[in-house]
């Protein structure tokens, strides 16, 4: 009987001991289970939804990685094109591209003919836009902007905001693919009306005007 209690109390003794040497493993597990959650959350808020694909570069192979190099930052989004009485608007628009990117600001150039002023070929629209207007923003390569063939991102701004009527006209975004601001093509770059909306996307506070 003594020798039974033994064994009994032995037994005992044992499934604790391995209870103690367990609990710490469950506790750390169900603690990492925890910590993983946020992670998923991350990977699905993504990029805002009008830039969450790849576009061709103007005059090049590359692809352009729109969600990458807008992710988390306000976009200017401009619909270009190489003939056009607006065309100088791309000396304003880099202005406000070396003015701004340090600050958080991407300014994107979509290429387009939809309303037939654009360069018939890649090659002349490019040096049109880097070298007579020394363009070192994104520029992407032709593209319709408007109506059912829109590209992705035009298509959306179509649906959010009002689709383009003519070139050059400006889509100030917010990093979660809201449209803040929309501009016609007659809207300069370096208009005050541009220039207050962009402080805003980037909480800039704008100087008082001088009297």
């Amino acid at each position: 009987m003594l020798a039974t209690l033994g064994n009994h109390v032995t037994r005992t003794i044992y499934t604790l001991c391995i209870t103690l040497m367990l609990w710490p493993l469950t506790l750390w597990a169900g603690n990492a289970s925890e910590t993983e959650a946020p992670s998923n959350t991350d990977e699905q808020a993504g990029c805002a939804a009008l830039f969450d694909h790849s576009m061709r570069q103007l005059h090049s192979q590359q692809q352009i990685d729109l969600c990458a190099l807008t992710q988390g930052k306000p976009v200017l989004v401009v619909n270009t094109a190489s003939h056009c009485g607006f065309t100088p608007q791309f000396k304003g628009l880099e202005a406000l591209h070396k003015r701004y990117q340090e600050q958080g600001l991407v300014v994107v150039g979509f290429a387009s003919d939809d309303f037939n002023q654009e360069a018939k070929n890649e090659k002349a629209a490019a040096n049109i836009c880097y070298i007579n207007y020394g363009v070192s923003f994104i520029m992407l390569a032709p593209s319709s902007v408007k109506g059912e063939q829109a590209n992705p991102t035009f298509k959306v701004l179509g649906e959010k905001s009002t689709a383009p009527r003519w070139n050059f006209n400006k889509y100030l975004v917010d990093p979660s693919g809201q449209v803040i601001k929309h501009f016609g093509s007659s809207v300069q770059p370096n208009s005050s009306e541009v220039i207050e909306a962009i402080h805003t996307a980037l909480n800039i506070e704008s100087s008082a005007p001088s009297s």
